[in-house]
């Protein structure tokens, strides 16, 4: 199962946040922005050019073919897509951990609403990022002790939003080709335009230029287009989870005491495994990749990163289509929505979304 928890951090921007937590004298946060600063230093002390790795004869030789279509796809970027053109992911970083970060959720008990992240210049998010594995349980561990319900997701890949030339990390190579090349064009657009506190916007723009990114680039190469069916069956299951997470705000807001509301919510979470089990076995028989995300223990903060990534992109489908393909024009058009006050840019965005809509009329007779 491969689900889009590539969740940039928004707490890199490591010097301004080391001298405003400095001032404000927040030992906490200090103590939070030291490890952050000290693992975005290691990993830029570790970058080597791609071009080196990949002349190099130690390399493996399936690394440097991945490593070269890299850089082809740096390079589309830039000259295709208009994404800016800098060095980021003209290096590479070797880790020894499966992820580059891990990223802990939180939400009250009985909420679906994540505890913000907030911080000083990027604003606020849904989640904050460590570069070490047992830090992040040791913070998840306080948020529980709090009565939080707690997530922890590995990410393995992120966007300092132009602020360090962001190298591409083992942890990338996981992935296929195409979700290799779309990172890339997802986080240079994080670089390009970033909308502070609104992580929906954000993520479903730059997924957005992804998704058409890569659609581009398979065109320029003459390859076909790569099926829907992946897609469409990741569409289907963040619906059955979106689902999950409506039914329990409206429990959350029911008024029942607490026993009750409890008691409620495992309910809703086992009816979401008995729906997601019929839905499997009736379009996807032969199909098992969310199992073992089904089996695990699910809480509220569980569901945070569902939706996080898809909200506004068929908004974003139709700003393209108005500009007409044309990438400059739809940036263009991506920042006069970004100047907009966040409940009109809301409203803005379900206006185009609304106008991607089949129409439900038919011709009179």
């Amino acid at each position: 199962m491969t689900f889009r928890t590539r969740i940039f951090i928004s707490g890199t921007r490591l010097i301004i946040y080391i001298v405003v937590a400095v001032v404000l004298g927040a030992c906490a946060d200090l103590r939070y922005y030291a490890h952050v600063t000290h693992g975005e230093s290691a990993l830029l002390l570790q970058r080597r050019s791609v071009s080196k790795v990949i002349a190099d004869p130690a390399t493996d030789p399936k690394l440097a073919a991945r490593l070269k279509l890299s850089q082809e796809a740096r390079q589309f970027a830039s000259q295709k897509l208009d994404l800016p053109d800098n060095r980021s992911y003209t290096y590479y970083v070797q880790l020894n951990r499966p992820y580059v970060v891990w990223n802990v959720f939180a939400t009250p008990r009985f909420s679906v609403d994540a505890v913000p992240q907030c911080f000083p210049i990027a604003g606020c998010v849904a989640y904050r990022g460590w570069f070490d594995e047992q830090k992040a349980k040791e913070s998840a561990e306080k948020l529980k002790a709090g009565g939080y319900d707690v997530y922890i997701g590995g990410v393995p890949a992120y966007s300092t939003l132009g602020w360090f030339s962001d190298p591409i990390i083992s942890s990338m190579m996981r992935w296929n080709n195409d979700e290799l090349i779309g990172t890339i064009f997802h986080e240079l657009a994080h670089q390009l335009i970033y909308v502070k506190d609104d992580t929906p916007f954000n993520e479903s723009y730059a997924m957005f230029v992804e998704d058409e990114g890569v659609r581009e680039w398979h065109r320029s190469r003459g390859e076909a287009v790569a099926d829907d069916h992946d897609q469409v069956m990741d569409d289907g299951f963040t619906q059955l989870v979106l689902d999950l997470r409506e039914r329990l705000k409206k429990l959350y807001k029911s008024g029942v005491d607490q026993e009750a509301m409890a008691a409620g919510k495992q309910r809703e979470i086992e009816d979401f495994r008995t729906r997601y089990a019929a839905w499997r076995d009736k379009n996807y028989p032969n199909d098992h990749r969310y199992d073992t995300w089904v089996a695990r223990p699910i809480n509220n903060a569980t569901l945070l990163p569902f939706g996080l990534y898809d909200q506004w992109t068929q908004s974003f489908a139709a700003l393209f289509k108005q500009a007409d393909g044309r990438w400059p024009d739809f940036y263009a058009r991506v920042r006069e929505l970004a100047k907009q006050p966040k409940a009109e840019r809301e409203d803005s965005l379900r206006a185009m979304m609304k106008s991607q809509e089949p129409s439900t009329t038919t011709a009179a007779d």
